[in-house]
């Protein structure tokens, strides 16, 4: 048996033909959907992107313990754990963040990985002159940090032979043709894209043409993490290029499903096609994610898999309420014989795979420090912390942020050896204060009645039934005290 994953970063579910999106070229996911059982209710657990991969890795929720940061000593790796049974295990990638200080105990628990370049502001070409850059439709060119190495690289990466992603896939699909006969292994060919700079090369928009054609604004391409300012024009701009990046996507998707094709790997390949969250490209009048609540256009997520136990299951639609992000450990572990860990958390989806099974009543996600959120697949309830902040803390021993080390500061000042939580395996771990606070008002929705999230509710008896169901899954995954006090939930 054998195991091929392909993870996109910020795919969004409603630019999809199988998820109704009807404007977008993206033929090869119309393709896929025939192909794969198709989720309708796949909701993110921990946001944003190291976050979810961390969940992928140890089948479990880690927002309400820890921001963005690598795994720990302590944690399960489903790779590693295939890896030590002896699956082989490959990661062809071009996500950036896997070689940064909040990333960087990801990528060794494969046997083999490789990574090509360039991706947002991706510290890759050395430039001491500033390169030129024009202003946008979001302001003056921002001339220092990402933005500053994103202009330098771009213009080594804007041929279909050094496109990032078009890299990722050739090596990974060069995996798959040099292994095609041998057995137990497992790769994830995982792409930065379609994540923002939304950057795609001219053959990807070409469905487009009108579009472009008739746009005489500045670029739109790198949307702020902030409320929309820009004009209509400017909007449908970053619209579309966000879609002709989706079209990139779908030509290498179509790529993968050719060689599934030539190879007949549906025989006895598992193929796993899912993203880590959506993004806002200007609903709810707001761009991106994390600094608001997290809307159905982020945390609603495509799903697809095929599983050859299963090939009834293809072009089917399954609407069990699942989170790919924490159940795809359990479900690879059992696919290859092995049993998940004992701190997974996630869930086996074969079943769901096979008839539809429901795996459990309610999925929370959320971010550290933000609101904590709860869906029962029908209602979604988005609890705000207080707007007066109470503490909050860290608990790592991997005291690293996104791109650099804790401080000083924040290592000397409150900081105590907490001791072990149910999951740490006996290990202390640093519990460290934080400031993070990220406030909105609570919101309740029915996206039966109100898909679009448009008019929130008000029906008490609905949020405390939601609200008793939110702290009931905060126990059941170890949340520490705190967050019951600064949700004001019963602990």
């Amino acid at each position: 048996m054998k195991a091929v994953m392909l993870m996109f970063d910020s795919l969004n579910r409603h630019m999809l033909p199988p998820y109704g999106g009807d404007w977008v070229h993206a033929p090869n996911f119309k393709r896929l959907a025939t192909r794969t059982a198709t989720f309708n209710r796949s909701y993110v657990c921990s946001m944003p992107c190291m976050p979810a991969r961390r969940d992928l890795h140890t089948g479990r929720p880690n927002f309400l313990h820890r921001s963005w940061g690598p795994l720990e000593p302590f944690d399960d790796s489903m790779p590693e754990m295939l890896k030590r049974a002896g699956v082989f295990t490959h990661l062809s990638t071009d996500h950036q963040h896997y070689f940064e200080d909040g990333g960087c105990t990801y990528h060794p628990r494969y046997n083999t990985w490789d990574f090509s370049r360039g991706q947002e502001g991706d510290p890759w070409i050395g430039q001491v002159r500033d390169p030129a850059q024009p202003d946008t439709a979001f302001g003056p060119a921002v001339t220092r940090g990402l933005h500053r190495q994103d202009a330098v690289n771009r213009p080594f990466t804007d041929r279909p032979e050094t496109f990032p992603m078009n890299l990722t896939f050739k090596n990974g699909l060069e995996f798959i043709h040099r292994n095609r006969d041998a057995d137990r292994w497992f790769v994830q060919i995982e792409t930065f894209d379609p994540h923002e700079p939304f950057v795609s090369l001219a053959e990807h928009k070409n469905p487009y043409a009108a579009h472009y054609a008739a746009y005489d604004g500045p670029p739109a391409d790198w949307p702020p993490y902030r409320e929309v300012r820009e004009s209509r024009d400017a909007v449908e701009h970053t619209r579309h290029d966000y879609a002709a990046l989706v079209t990139a996507c779908d030509a290498k998707l179509g790529e993968l499903l050719d060689t599934f094709d030539a190879l007949n790997l549906w025989e006895d390949t598992m193929l796993i096609v899912w993203t880590d969250h959506g993004f806002l490209l200007g609903e709810h009048n707001n761009w991106a994610k994390c600094w608001t609540h997290f809307y159905e256009e982020i945390a609603h997520t495509p799903f697809f898999i095929w599983d050859p136990r299963h090939p009834a299951a293809a072009g089917q639609r399954r609407d069990a309420l699942v989170q790919p992000s924490i159940d795809l450990a359990p479900t690879l572990l059992r696919f290859f014989g092995l049993e998940p860990a004992p701190d997974m958390l996630g869930h086996d989806l074969g079943p769901v795979i096979a008839r539809d099974t429901p795996v459990r009543e309610h999925a929370i996600f959320g971010i550290f420090g933000g609101h904590v959120n709860i869906t029962d697949g029908r209602h979604v309830y988005m609890r705000g912390p207080a707007s007066t902040p109470s503490p909050i803390f860290e608990y790592t021993l991997m005291p690293t942020h996104m791109r650099d080390l804790f401080s000083v500061a924040e290592l000397s000042s409150g900081v105590e050896l907490s001791p072990p939580l149910p999951f740490t395996k006996g290990c202390p771990v640093l519990k460290i204060p934080s400031s993070r606070h990220l406030s909105a008002p609570t919101l309740l929705f029915d996206l039966a009645a109100d898909p679009g999230q448009l008019r929130p509710l008000a029906d008490p008896a609905l949020e405390a039934a939601l609200t008793r169901a939110l702290a009931a899954e905060l126990r059941r995954v170890s949340a520490p005290p705190e967050q019951f006090t600064r949700l004001g939930l019963p602990s």
